[in-house]
């Protein structure tokens, strides 16, 4: 108990030198830009796989077990698109990113602990915290909100595309329970936990990967904690938003 919360107190004062007044914002804008492409881009592919599938399968699954005449067809479509909305694009594609893009950052960081590559930007007098890490957190910040939206988009394609397929339910009844019930208030839920998550991200596992010490192995232990510490803080987080902003 007591190394948790010394790993946490180390975590805020690691936050406070990452969050110190950047010396060039030049500099700090180009990295942000190629960390958008690096954290961003490349994790597009995907959750667009991912979506599409979980969609389609969201679909079957309500089509199956809504099997009853008593029970309006379009509610398939209206419970993909809340599913899609509310928790699966935000929460679920965060955990997956969680590996990828969390284990990504640990090592990168930690790659340059090990080589010391961070004690000479220190001795050159550059704030390394704040160098490395404030440009992955803003990128996250700024572009998963977009990866939540495309993934919401694939997602109810995904669904339409297989009651189209496979006939299990009239396409335009899928259609219709999408349009049903809107509460644009859903996308702000879904775009503020999704912004919330990517700070998670980002800074947890960038942390673990700035306090890596010893070989490569300990960056690959680095990498693995910074997964599991994220998923957790995630899934803690997802319950705390959920009981503000809904309830």
């Amino acid at each position: 108990m007591l190394k948790l919360f010394e790993q946490i107190g180390c975590y805020f004062l690691l936050m406070g030198k990452v969050f110190s007044r950047p010396e060039k914002g030049a500099i700090y804008r180009r990295r942000i830009i190629r960390e958008m492409e690096a954290l961003g881009f490349d994790s597009i592919g995907l959750t667009a796989i991912i979506s599409v599938f979980i969609g389609a399968v969201i679909t079957l699954q309500m089509c199956i077990n809504l099997d009853s005449p008593f029970i309006p067809r379009s509610l398939v479509g209206y419970a993909t698109r809340e599913t899609m909305i509310l928790e699966f694009s935000s929460t679920v594609v965060a955990l997956i990113l969680a590996g990828k893009v969390g284990s990504n950052i640990a090592s990168e960081i930690g790659t340059m602990r090990i080589t010391e590559q961070i004690d000479a930007l220190e001795i050159m007098g550059v704030n390394s915290a704040s160098y490395l890490i404030l440009p992955k957190i803003v990128a996250a910040v700024c572009f998963f909100p977009f990866l939540t939206i495309l993934s919401i988009l694939i997602g109810i394609l995904g669904g339409w595309a297989i009651s189209a397929l496979t006939g299990i339910m009239i396409p335009a009844d899928y259609v219709e329970g999408l349009l049903m019930d809107f509460k644009p208030y859903s996308i702000v839920y879904s775009l503020i936990k999704t912004a919330v998550f990517a700070y998670i991200i980002a800074s947890i596992s960038a942390y673990f990967g700035y306090y890596a010490k010893g070989n490569s192995l300990e960056v690959g232990r680095a990498s693995t904690r910074a997964v599991v510490a994220c998923s957790i803080v995630i899934m803690i987080f997802n319950l705390i938003l959920t009981q503000i902003l809904l309830i």
